[in-house]
């Protein structure tokens, strides 16, 4: 039924089949700096948020949708670099279905992203007693797929920059987004003359129309 049971006193909740699906990027947030732990050591990384709608059916054939009737969504978060080693760098790569030109390491604005489809395969791991679904690879939509048509968007697309905050789009995020943002460096300090730099890359333009962004 693609539902998990939260403890006594919680809803049920769906999650996101396992398989590969079509998806759309609709939503990049700048989460500023935040604090990870990895083999146990703490260490505080710039962070961005990326989150895709997902379109077709689960394997009962019922659509992907939540209790409201929207798509049900899946996001990733990534550290803000396109060197060499970097995981969002990999990704895009993978997504773009080529690697980037030295111009547009020197500058790729992730706005490009938005509202760009793809195929996203999804991976479950179990904790306990609950069941999470993790984008586990990223793929261009085959040339059958496109041909046959494109799903309709649903989710208005969202971007948010920490720098230079949209204080309505904040407003609607939910509670656990809102918390890791206002606990970033960068959002206590946004209104100091000092500032920081913003996270999020200029604009490269794109030449190659076969390239997604």
């Amino acid at each position: 039924m693609g539902l998990i049971v939260k403890a006594s006193g919680e809803k049920e909740y769906k999650i996101c089949p396992a398989g590969s699906h079509i998806a759309r990027c609709y939503r990049v947030v700048d989460l500023g700096t935040q604090k990870t732990i990895w083999m146990g050591v703490e260490k505080a990384k710039k962070q961005i948020m990326v989150t895709w709608e997902l379109h077709g059916e689960d394997a009962e054939g019922k659509p992907l949708l939540t209790d409201d009737g929207r798509p049900l969504a899946v996001s990733r978060k990534f550290t803000p670099s396109l060197n060499n080693k970097a995981t969002l760098r990999a990704f895009l790569v993978a997504w773009r279905g080529r690697e980037f030109t030295d111009d547009e390491l020197q500058g790729f604005h992730l706005k490009n992203v938005l509202d760009k489809w793809c195929m996203l395969n999804i991976t479950h791991t179990s904790k306990g007693d609950k069941t999470y679904a993790n984008i586990s690879s990223i793929s261009a939509v085959p040339s059958a797929i496109k041909k046959a048509g494109m799903p309709d968007p649903v989710n208005p697309t969202i971007w948010f920059d920490i720098d230079e905050p949209d204080m309505k789009v904040y407003s609607e995020f939910p509670d656990y987004m809102k918390e890791m943002i206002s606990s970033s460096p960068e959002w206590k300090m946004r209104d100091d003359d000092i500032g920081s730099n913003s996270n999020l890359p200029p604009v490269a333009e794109e030449e190659d129309e076969d390239v997604p962004f």
